[in-house]
């Protein structure tokens, strides 16, 4: 499998194909390009990713590890016009995230909470038959490109928020075509990072749950399996391991089929307005929170799946809290 990663150093961006240990430099700046011109010229991205190597090439480990004049950057930005970049999810997609609430088994629907209820849909018709529509998953906003973190960087629990807890998930990349049709780049690690106490206060505060930072990377795969995909979730804290999971993703260990999934969130008009970006996130098969950790400014999240590259690390701050409300001042 093929796997970019992005790069700067000062004001120099850069794009470099990962052969470890090294790193082999592109003739471009960004991913983004790299997916403009291969829809410009009808050439595959991994043919035009051959043909655009040059003879320099990078340490990673360095690079990797922060000690590097190269700093990583998001697997996937909209360089230069962030707010073309739409960064959502989708939820209740993971059969891991459901095995241990034994309320769906055997319940009769209408004893089902809402969010059993859409579990169980998906679980019946998630995975159409081919050229048929599925029914539609749960679907979130994050925000725009300006909430993407890469690996390495802190991931903010901001001041009006209760908590940040990490999900480890895959995330899909796209571009929109000229002619509206959206094409999946590739896909990468990520951590989609989500205030899980203010939503378990009431479900309706999911939407305002998700409006937080997120990670992408270190690595984006451009041509990846995603039939099964195993990998480990671990939370550090002060250099020691305080919990871990293995984990699994991919349309074998989910509910919908990657293709419903993606036809539920390109249905809608907006979302194929040519030339942008989306990043979409596929869901988490498990949470530290569910295991009744709660997170410390400090902390580590590392998450990584096979095939994906190196982990994506990042660590967790805590905003100062805020004493005075946000004001909004007239124009008139």
């Amino acid at each position: 499998m093929t796997r970019l990663i992005q790069l700067q150093k000062g004001t120099t961006r850069a794009v470099a194909v990962v052969d470890e240990p090294r790193l082999r430099v592109l003739k471009d700046s960004s991913i983004l390009s790299l997916a403009q011109e291969a829809l410009q010229s009808g050439e595959k991205l991994t043919g035009l990713i051959q043909r655009k190597e040059t003879v320099e090439t990078l340490d990673y480990e360095p690079i990797y590890l922060g000690q590097s004049e190269w700093r990583i950057l998001p697997a996937m930005d909209h360089s230069g016009e962030p707010a073309r970049c739409l960064v959502s999810g989708t939820g209740l997609t993971h059969l891991g995230s459901a095995k241990n609430r034994n309320a769906m088994h055997g319940a009769e629907l209408e004893h089902l909470t809402d969010s059993m209820k859409m579990f169980r849909w998906g679980v019946e018709n998630g995975k159409p038959a081919a050229g048929r529509v599925g029914v539609a998953p749960e679907w979130f906003f994050k925000g725009a490109g300006t909430i993407l973190r890469a690996h390495g960087e802190p991931l903010l629990v901001p001041f009006y928020g209760e908590d940040g807890g990490e999900e480890a998930e895959v995330a899909g990349v796209y571009i929109i075509a000229p002619d509206g049709q959206p094409r999946r780049i590739g896909m990468a690690t990520g951590n989609e990072f989500s205030d899980h106490t203010f939503e378990r206060r009431n479900y309706l505060n999911l939407a305002g749950s998700k409006i937080r930072d997120c990670a992408l990377g270190p690595e984006l795969v451009i041509d990846s399996e995603f039939q099964f995909v195993p990998g480990r979730v671990k939370i550090e804290r002060a250099g020691r391991e305080l919990w871990s999971k293995e984990i699994a993703t991919g349309e074998a260990e989910m509910c919908h089929s990657l293709g419903n999934i993606e036809h539920h969130h390109f249905k809608f008009e907006s979302h194929r307005r040519p030339g942008d970006v989306h990043i979409h996130y596929f869901g988490a098969h498990s949470l530290s929170f569910g295991d009744g950790l709660i997170l410390a400014d400090g902390d580590v999240m590392d998450i990584s799946f096979t095939g994906f590259g190196r982990a994506l690390r990042n660590p967790l701050r805590v905003a100062s809290p805020r004493e005075k409300p946000i004001s909004v001042l007239s124009l008139g």
